[in-house]
């Protein structure tokens, strides 16, 4: 059984041999590993196995690059979404945002004839590489942000959570367009080529405790962009798995609404719990994630064993459950611990 038709049972809630596997470690962490073990020129993805691989299209605005200024800690630049971000360049971190061309509508309606979609946009040299994954049996999705996500790195966090109040029906725009931008950008590559598997949006709306927003909004606002893009997937039989960070759990019920059908990476310390959430939602939703890589990180092996051990033979009850990390695996996770985590993961997640 190859990767494709083990995801595709897995998120069709049906049983495959195995559970599939994926995982993001950090740069910092994989630069660790390849000094504990991991094979130099070695990808992590190659070496455990991760069975997703996906490609994606330009979906900014398209500014031009600028380096602003650059020191041995750190790059400040302007993006192709006109934000001004500090990036650090020996660590693994957010970037830290400091300015927006565009921060209100007047901005918004200037420059939103940039974000035509047209063949341009897709680096049509992937489609080699990609064919070469789908060859070798690996899902392979059209990938991209959207939503409030991508949204909030156009405008800034602060302004459009103040917008969502103050002008909602400007920001159910931006939402829409990245709606509409996505299943344009998804026609041109299917047209040209890209066979998909299925989609995998990032839209993180949450944070520690709750989501970044009331239920009501996320029902008003964005939940109608979640459902054209994942309607226009549907229509074609193909699934679409939700990245979304922190808490979402009030909204996890218009999620599945809105159509999406696999939900990732359920982070254990902002309260996600795939146990409780395959139990109550496990019918209707198929879940990726949920690993607390704190318990990876731990010196104590069996910290790590009793958290996978409660959780991952519940999660893959009638298939629906992908193994990933509750994130990304972090460089405090050292090439043994992760060997142990992949090493449970084999034994648990057999069927």
């Amino acid at each position: 059984m190859n990767s494709r038709e083990r995801i595709n049972l897995a998120l069709n809630h049906k049983q495959a041999d195995r559970i599939p596997i994926s995982d993001g470690p950090w740069t910092t962490t994989i630069a660790r590993w390849h000094q504990e073990g991991l094979p130099e020129g070695v990808d992590p993805a190659e070496y455990f196995g991760y069975e997703l691989r996906g490609a994606g299209a330009d979906l900014t605005f398209c500014f031009p690059h600028e380096v602003i200024e650059e020191t041995d800690e750190y790059v400040i630049d302007r993006n192709s979404n006109g934000a001004v971000r500090r990036n650090w360049k020996h660590a693994t971190s957010t970037p830290e945002c400091i300015d927006f061309t565009i921060r209100d509508r007047a901005a918004w309606d200037k420059h939103k004839h940039r974000l035509e979609v047209t063949r341009d946009r897709v680096n049509w040299d992937g489609l080699e590489g990609f064919n070469k994954s789908k060859e070798a049996g690996y899902w392979c999705s059209f990938n991209t942000a959207m939503g409030y996500d991508k949204t909030q790195g156009i405008v800034g966090s602060e302004n459009l959570l103040m917008s969502m109040i103050t002008d909602p029906d400007w920001v159910h725009e931006m939402f829409m367009t990245s709606a509409e931008m996505i299943c344009q950008a998804a026609q041109i590559m299917m047209d040209g080529g890209f066979d998909f598997d299925g989609a995998f949006f990032y839209d993180d709306m949450g944070y520690r405790n709750a989501a970044l927003f009331s239920p009501d909004m996320y029902r008003r606002l964005l939940k109608p962009a979640h459902a054209l893009a994942c309607s226009f997937f549907h229509d074609r039989g193909l699934k679409v798995i939700l990245h979304t960070c922190g808490c979402v759990n009030e909204i996890v019920p218009d999620i599945i609404e809105a159509g999406v059908d696999c939900l990732e990476p359920l982070e254990v310390k902002a309260g996600m719990d795939v146990v409780a959430l395959k139990r109550e939602y496990g019918k209707d939703l198929a879940f990726m994630g949920g690993i607390d890589v704190r318990a990876m990180a731990d010196p104590d092996p069996s910290v790590i064993e009793e958290e996978m051990r409660t959780k991952i033979p519940v999660a893959k009850e009638n298939g629906g459950y992908i193994y990933h990390s509750d994130h990304s695996v972090p460089d405090n996770v050292s090439f043994q611990q992760y060997e142990h985590v992949m090493a449970l993961v084999e034994e648990l997640g057999a069927y």
